[in-house]
């Protein structure tokens, strides 16, 4: 017989977040958490700030079998699926003569192989029900290119291109798929990135945070919590008639 507490998550909407412990991820399991779903996070790490209610489970994304055991596990235990949010990503810079083979398969490995383990692992249970959303947190580089970005570009054009086949090829069954391209967003990621300039260059921190501020023609860096509320958003009934889509939150950056 099962015990209350597993039918109580049984009656929950489940949603699944790869990368989930910083970030973007983060936000994104405090919001579907926030809204009554059942949420696990997969990710290598944990965050000790994260929400009780967030299930985390230790998962290398970039391994496949991992990612299919983990999700295994996961339907085994709740007995559904409803939303996939594939978020776990590195991010890399350099040119392609900068870009070693070996970088180049770290950043697919996690950023586009992940996803696809992820993907094949729910799709289904996803088919059975007749009904799920998979959400591909790509980048607006999925639309643009940035200087010495060659295998992250590469990385999250293929998000997108996930995104719109996945969505073409399963619609019969009632699953939707579609891509985030977030902008520049204030993460530790970001914060790493902007650290690591700094230290190469010399530069003034105040004066790069305000430069990178100054891009966006809103007027200041993205929030966690804004991408958060789209994800959301995407993954409820109100954009049933939403999918193969490339969603764009970036301040108007890809605008100009």
């Amino acid at each position: 017989m099962s015990s209350p507490k597993k039918t109580n998550l049984l009656d929950r909407p489940v949603c699944i977040v790869t990368g989930g412990s910083f970030g973007i991820g983060h936000a994104v399991c405090e919001k579907f958490s926030t809204a009554g779903y059942s949420v696990i996070n997969l990710d290598i790490q944990t965050n000790p700030a994260q929400s009780k209610a967030v299930d985390w489970l230790k998962c290398d994304i970039s391994a496949s079998s991992e990612v299919s055991h983990c999700i295994k596990h996961i339907i085994k235990q709740y007995g559904r699926v409803d939303c996939l949010v594939s978020n776990a990503g590195i991010h890399f810079s350099g040119n392609i003569e900068d870009t070693s083979e070996e970088d180049f398969e770290r950043v697919f490995g996690l950023n586009v192989k992940g996803a696809i383990a992820a993907t094949k692992a729910v799709l289904p249970q996803m088919k059975l029900q007749q009904n799920g959303v998979i959400l591909y947190m790509a980048s607006d580089q999925a639309l643009i290119a940035k200087h010495n970005s060659f295998a992250y570009n590469m990385s999250k054009a293929a998000l997108a291109s996930m995104a719109k086949t996945t969505a073409l090829d399963y619609a019969k069954f009632q699953i939707r798929a579609n891509a985030i391209c977030p902008g520049t967003i204030e993460t530790p990621l970001y914060h790493k990135a902007i650290n690591n300039y700094v230290t190469q260059s010399g530069a003034n921190i105040d004066k790069v945070h305000a430069e990178e501020a100054a891009l966006q023609p809103i007027g200041r860096l993205g929030q966690a919590s804004e991408v958060a509320a789209l994800t959301y958003f995407l993954a409820s009934d109100e954009a049933r008639f939403i999918t193969g889509s490339l969603q764009v939150i970036d301040g108007g950056y890809t605008a100009q």
